[in-house]
Order: structure tokens, then C-alpha cells, then sequence
């Protein structure tokens, strides 16, 4: 009998695991169509918050509605416009840069050989033959492809973020209707969507105060188009963890480009300082309150959900954890995965709590 159960648990196991595998195997292949969805279920959820404040003013939804989906589309419109001036005035002043590059690469030789070190001239020559500006551009054009990719379907993100917000208030209803569970469900799919809305809150001033400090510092030591650097800054810390690191390597190229290693030691200076202090110690402390998120898991589900969703999946790694996490609280087989996923300072809380 004790052989029969431990064969029994070893095969729930097995087919458990199985069907976790085949469930990313399905959502990798349907990467195309889940990521759009994906990402209007979030932009509705940020949608739904001005919209709930205009009606609670006295403004008809429907009114509301039109207004938020207007300002939707003049951000999108003053978005791609900002980016792409941006991208066009350094790409008109790159030939400058590179002929510093080519001058400050000769300075270095002549005063190497000053020192009695001696350079191939070969070799030398090569590399000042062969530097190829396409290659820090490239790298700058990689850093704006993930909007392009979001941008490319925008037409269908849109009338998928109307119909959510038209379907949001008769919800309730329909899964009072449709289940007996649904007041289990209503009550998890309503506590993810004000954590959700906690999260964007605090990450949204974060993210803010570092594109700030980052301009702020840009302007004050001279490098060129400091407000495009500080925007970049901006939108990708909200992929955790890395999102600064990419943001601080085309601002550093052209610092270096522009003014030289001095120039681009500040640069990098400015944005290690600043990463240090609020991303690293500012931003983990309110985060942990706000979401009851490990650090660890947040870092962990960076790389899992950028490689199953690839960089929409990085940006919605958080969201996309947290609702995990609500999900499997009050579930007893489950309800481990969610203190697995928590914070030490949530598991503390509850620990206290459970003490007679």
C-alpha cells in the first residue's frame, strides 16, 4: 500500500510537470497573438484609473472613455515624434563624433609612443580604417525596437484595451452568474488590479525621479541630447534590474564619442551613483512594501518571462508574478508557491500574526 502511494505521488508529479511543460511550450509558440493581449489587459488596467476618477466627478463613462483613449493616442503620437527627432539630430551629428573618435585615437597613439610604447602600425591603421559608426547606431536602433514592436500592433492593442474597458463594468455580474467560485475569483482579479495599480504607482516615481537625476546630470557635465538619455532612462527602468544597465550604454558611447574617456567616465559615474542609490536602495525597500515581491523572484522572473515573452515579457515580468502570486494565496496545494514568492518582511508579518 505504501508502494502504491509513493508511485501515485511520484506520478502526479510526472504528469504535473508534463503539463506545466507543454503549457510554455504552448504559450512560447503563441507568443504572437498572447503578447498584444497581454499587454491591453495592462494598458486597460492603467486606462480603468482615470477613467474610475472622471466618473466619479460626475462624467458619463462612455465620455470618459472617449477622452482617455484621445489622450492615449496623443501620447503614442508625441512619443514616436520625440524618438524619432531624437534618433534623427544624432544621427546628423554623428560624422562629428566620429571624427573626434579618429582624433582622440591619435592623440592616444602619439602619446603611447611618447612613453616607448610601441603600437603596429598595421594593425593601427586597421582599426581606424575599419571603425564603423553602424555599429553604435545599431546598438542604439536595438535599444528603441522594442516600442517599434509594441507601436507595430498598435491598432490591434487598441480596440482590444476598448473592448476590455466596455466589458469592465459588467463583469461581476457575469461571473456571479457563470460560477459559484466567482466571488473567489472577482475578489483576486480585484486585489490584483489595485496591486497592479500600487505597483505602477511607485514604479512610475522611481522611474521618473531617475530620468530626472540622469538628465539633470547629463546637462550639467555637457553630453549632448541629455532629455533623450533621461527618457530612455525613464522608460526602461521599468524592466527590472537591467533595464538602467541598457539605458547607460548609448549615453556612455556618446560621451566617449563626444569628449573623450574624461567625458565618459563622468557619464558612467552618474549613472552608476544613480542606480546605486535609487535603484538599488531606494527602489528595492519600497517595492518589497508595495508588492510583497522577493527581490530575488523579481530578478528570477525578469529572465523567465524575457524568455518566454521576450522584452514585452520582461516589462510585464512584475505584473505577471504578482498575479501568480494572488492567485495561488488561498489555494492549499499552492498556497506554498506564494510564500515562496514573497518577501521576507510578508512572511515575518505572518508568522506574528499566526503566534498565539
Amino acid at each position: 500500500m505504501s508502494t502504491e502511494h509513493q508511485f501515485s505521488k511520484l506520478g502526479r508529479l510526472f504528469i504535473t510537470t508534463a503539463a506545466f511543460i507543454v503549457i510554455l511550450a504552448g504559450i512560447k509558440v503563441s507568443g504572437s497573438i498572447l503578447i498584444p493581449f497581454l499587454l491591453a489587459i495592462f494598458l486597460a488596467i492603467i486606462a480603468e484609473m482615470p477613467l474610475a476618477w472622471m466618473q466619479k466627478k460626475g462624467v458619463p463613462r462612455w465620455l470618459g472613455l472617449i477622452i482617455v483613449l484621445l489622450a492615449g493616442l496623443l501620447i503614442e503620437v508625441l512619443l514616436i515624434a520625440f524618438i524619432g527627432s531624437a534618433i534623427n539630430n544624432f544621427t546628423a551629428a554623428f560624422p562629428s563624433y566620429q571624427a573626434r573618435l579618429v582624433t582622440n585615437l591619435h592623440n592616444l597613439h602619439a602619446t603611447l609612443s611618447e612613453m616607448g610604447i610601441t603600437l603596429d602600425q598595421k594593425m593601427y591603421n586597421q582599426v581606424i580604417e575599419r571603425f564603423d559608426p553602424g555599429v553604435i547606431m545599431g546598438l542604439l536602433s536595438n535599444v528603441f525596437s522594442g516600442l517599434g514592436n509594441i507601436f507595430s500592433n498598435g491598432f490591434i492593442i487598441l480596440l482590444t484595451v476598448i473592448f476590455i474597458l466596455l466589458e469592465i463594468p459588467c463583469l461581476p455580474a457575469k461571473l456571479e452568474k457563470a460560477s459559484p467560485a466567482s466571488a473567489e475569483l472577482s475578489a483576486h482579479l480585484t486585489r490584483f488590479s489595485l496591486t497592479l495599480k500600487n505597483y505602477l504607482g511607485i514604479k512610475s516615481a522611481v522611474s521618473l525621479l531617475t530620468g530626472v537625476l540622469i538628465t539633470l546630470w547629463l546637462s550639467y557635465i555637457g553630453v549632448d541630447f541629455p532629455v533623450l538619455w533621461g527618457f530612455l532612462a525613464f522608460l526602461l527602468n521599468f524592466v527590472p534590474n537591467i533595464g538602467s544597465i541598457i539605458a547607460a550604454v548609448p549615453a556612455v558611447l556618446l560621451a566617449l564619442l563626444q569628449g573623450g574617456l574624461d567625458l565618459g567616465f563622468m557619464t558612467a559615474v552618474g549613472y552608476v551613483v544613480v542606480n546605486v542609490v535609487v535603484g538599488n536602495m531606494v527602489e528595492p525597500r519600497v517595492m518589497g512594501q508595495g508588492l510583497g515581491l522577493s527581490t530575488l523572484v523579481v530578478f528570477l522572473s525578469l529572465i523567465f518571462w524575457g524568455w518566454l515573452l521576450g522584452p514585452v515579457g520582461m516589462l510585464l515580468s512584475v505584473p505577471l508574478t504578482m498575479f501568480i502570486k494572488i492567485a495561488v494565496e488561498d489555494d492549499e496545494e499552492l498556497g506554498w508557491l506564494a510564500v515562496i514568492l514573497g518577501s521576507s518582511q510578508e512572511v515575518s508579518t505572518r508568522v506574528v500574526e499566526e503566534k498565539p
